[in-house]
């Protein structure tokens, strides 16, 4: 969601990027996880690919939306 999308839903940019920086860092301690074990099933190791992209989606949109908070509005 950018700056603006963020304004016009009524959602701040500071809301959006905790919201942003909770995924992330759950999404983290789940891979965390699964990188403990020792062994992972084919299941698992899909689930963890799926974990990882989902994870490096959500820091892009926290640097995109700091971004946006850090230019001053048009």
């Amino acid at each position: 969601m950018d700056q603006e999308a963020c304004l016009m839903s009524g959602v701040t940019v500071e809301t959006h990027v905790s919201e942003l920086e909770e995924r992330h860092r759950h999404l983290h301690e789940e891979v965390s996880k699964l990188e403990r074990r020792a062994f992972l099933t084919p299941e698992e190791q899909r689930l963890m690919v799926i974990l990882k992209k989902q994870k490096l989606q959500a820091k892009d949109e926290l640097y995109a939306a700091r971004r946006s908070s850090a230019q001053p509005a048009a």
